[in-house]
């Protein structure tokens, strides 16, 4: 008699999640057993951080305090640079009549006129003509753009302390500032000697309310700033500045500046300031400096209610770039290294593909995982985590390292939110990690490796050199929206702000696209061109 064996049921195994990390240890295996790709990336790391400390420290400044005075190098040239309440590099540089205003209270004026000159150079039609002789002589007639005179309620004359203020300029209408930072649009309507411009500012506490008229009885509220930590006795009342006065001129090949310091004048009446002012008239004088104009070109004087206030410099975050106040630069010029970077990923990224196609060995691979979108999964996977951890560190040690450097050179390093900090080196990570990935989906396609890595540095590089050194602003602008090399908006750590006059562009670490919307297009280019490298891997023998 024959006995039966029974075999149990066992259900067959269902592919998932340990099916595809089998297939992504399997690629991690095959990457790490080739020496070449893991040197190459660790060379390419090495290269990104010496390439961004050579970059920091490859020149030192230089200055004398006067004729005569010993010639000093490196940190000892670095002015000091006012930081405002949010810990960023401001400029607070303007002229202040004023008296102190213990408790709450108001500030109430009307402005009637602001007039300017600025350097000579290509100034605008319509404002030539000499400004007389004197510290004045050779500037030209003309209010640059962002000239404020009005009225401010600021914690102390110490540069770089809270303040609100409401202000007329010389070509954006009625605004309120407050922080250096922020900056609210007040009524439509720029102001004319048959127009003056009512300013009225109000104090509660810590909270601090702007208002603009045009008759002084019909008030319009523009905005309300919260100065935490004001203190009860502040200091109220006048001021005119005018910031650095530039023209660029565009070419084809790239762009230039030309300018230099210039000077507004204001007329004042109807001051009426409501509260407890602590004692004293008005008194007037520069507060932070800096404004290339001698000291004796400021200042005020009071007739018969009418205030006259001249004043140079402006209250406003500091920014990179040409035409900055001092010799200053950001944390992302450490991370010029990211070329050399780029180009080891894409190396690296299409061997990683390209390879197996040459020796026949995808077909081992598809074997032994006939899903090919998973096999290109699992590769992006293995390539994108290793790229990334190698770039996280190198961006950081270039970042850490080259921030010091630069100090002792000489060059002011903007400071920046912690955040901010992160978002720059992790982000620098990401544009390396999604660029590999790229380059693995070009050799997908393509399979070949020169072809894959020429394409990756054309579609991400040369748009970003182009848009550097050779291309309009306007031309750079669309470039920089539209490519991959978009994503180098995540190195950007200082905003453009639209109260400040500067040349916003790659030469100076400015994006048209925010931070994660240009990487945003990367990712795009990416996930594009892997699903061509999927469809072309099922459609094609191997």
């Amino acid at each position: 008699m024959t006995a039966q064996v029974t075999t149990p049921y066992r259900p067959a195994q269902e592919e998932g999640r340990d099916g595809f990390g089998q297939l992504v240890r399997a690629e991690w295996t095959k990457f790490r057993t080739v020496r070449g790709w893991v040197i190459g990336l660790i060379v390419g790391a090495l290269v990104m951080v010496l390439v961004g400390l050579f970059a920091a420290g490859q020149s030192t400044s230089s200055c004398q305090n006067g004729p005569g005075a010993p010639v000093q190098h490196g940190l000892a040239c670095l002015p000091p640079v006012p930081l405002g309440p949010g810990g960023e590099a401001v400029t607070d540089s303007f002229y202040f009549v004023h008296q102190p205003l213990a408790g709450n209270g108001s500030l109430t004026v009307r402005v009637t006129s602001l007039a300017g000159l600025h350097a000579a150079g290509t100034a605008q039609a319509g404002q030539a003509g000499q400004a007389g002789q004197g510290p004045l002589a050779g500037m030209v007639k003309g209010t640059v753009p962002w000239a404020k005179a009005g009225i401010i309620i600021k914690a102390s004359t110490r540069p770089g302390s809270a303040y609100a203020a409401m202000v007329v300029t010389g070509a954006h209408g009625v605004r309120m500032q407050y922080g250096y930072t922020q900056d609210i649009a007040g009524p439509a309507g720029g102001m004319t000697a048959a127009s003056p411009r009512w300013l009225r500012l109000t104090r509660a506490g810590d909270t601090i309310t702007g208002y603009a008229s045009a008759d002084g009885i019909r008030w319009t509220r523009v905005g309300t700033a919260r100065l935490a930590g004001l203190p009860d006795t502040a200091q109220a009342g006048l001021l005119t500045t005018s910031p650095q006065y530039s023209v660029t001129s565009e070419g084809f090949v790239g762009s230039s500046t030309q300018g230099g310091p210039s000077q507004a004048t204001a007329v004042f009446d109807h001051v009426r300031l409501q509260g407890r002012p602590s004692g004293g008239g008005w008194t007037g004088g520069p507060v932070g400096g800096g404004s290339g104009l001698p000291a004796s070109t400021v200042g005020f004087h009071q007739a018969a209610g009418r205030f006259t206030v001249s004043g140079s410099g402006d209250i406003a975050p500091l920014v990179a770039g040409p035409g900055a106040a001092l010799s200053d630069g950001t944390i992302e010029d450490h991370l010029a290294g990211t070329f050399a970077g780029l180009i080891a990923v894409g190396v690296i990224g299409a061997m990683f593909i390209t390879a197996e196609f040459r020796r026949g060995l995808i077909r081992t691979t598809l074997a032994a995982s006939p899903r090919r979108g998973r096999v290109l999964a699992a590769k992006s996977l293995v390539i994108g985590s290793v790229t990334f951890v190698l770039g996280l560190i190198a961006a950081a040690v270039a970042v850490i390292a080259g921030t010091p450097l630069s100090h002792n050179s000489g060059e002011y390093v903007l400071p920046v939110p912690w955040l901010t900090e992160l978002r720059v080196v992790a982000g620098t990570a990401l544009l390396l990690a999604v660029s590999a990935v790229l380059a693995l989906a070009i050799g997908s396609i393509v399979r070949r490796s020169a072809v894959a890595v020429t394409a990756m540095i054309g579609l991400i590089v040369v748009p970003y050199l182009l848009a550097l050194s050779v291309l309009p602003l306007g031309a750079a602008d669309w470039l920089l929206r539209l490519s991959p090399a978009a994503a180098f908006a995540l190195q950007q750590s200082v905003p453009q702000y639209p109260q400040v006059s500067a040349i916003y562009s790659p030469v100076a670490g400015y994006f048209p696209l925010a931070p994660w919307a240009g990487f945003a297009v990367l990712c795009g280019w990416a996930a594009l061109a892997l699903g061509l490298a999927v469809f072309l891997l099922r459609r094609r023998d191997v």
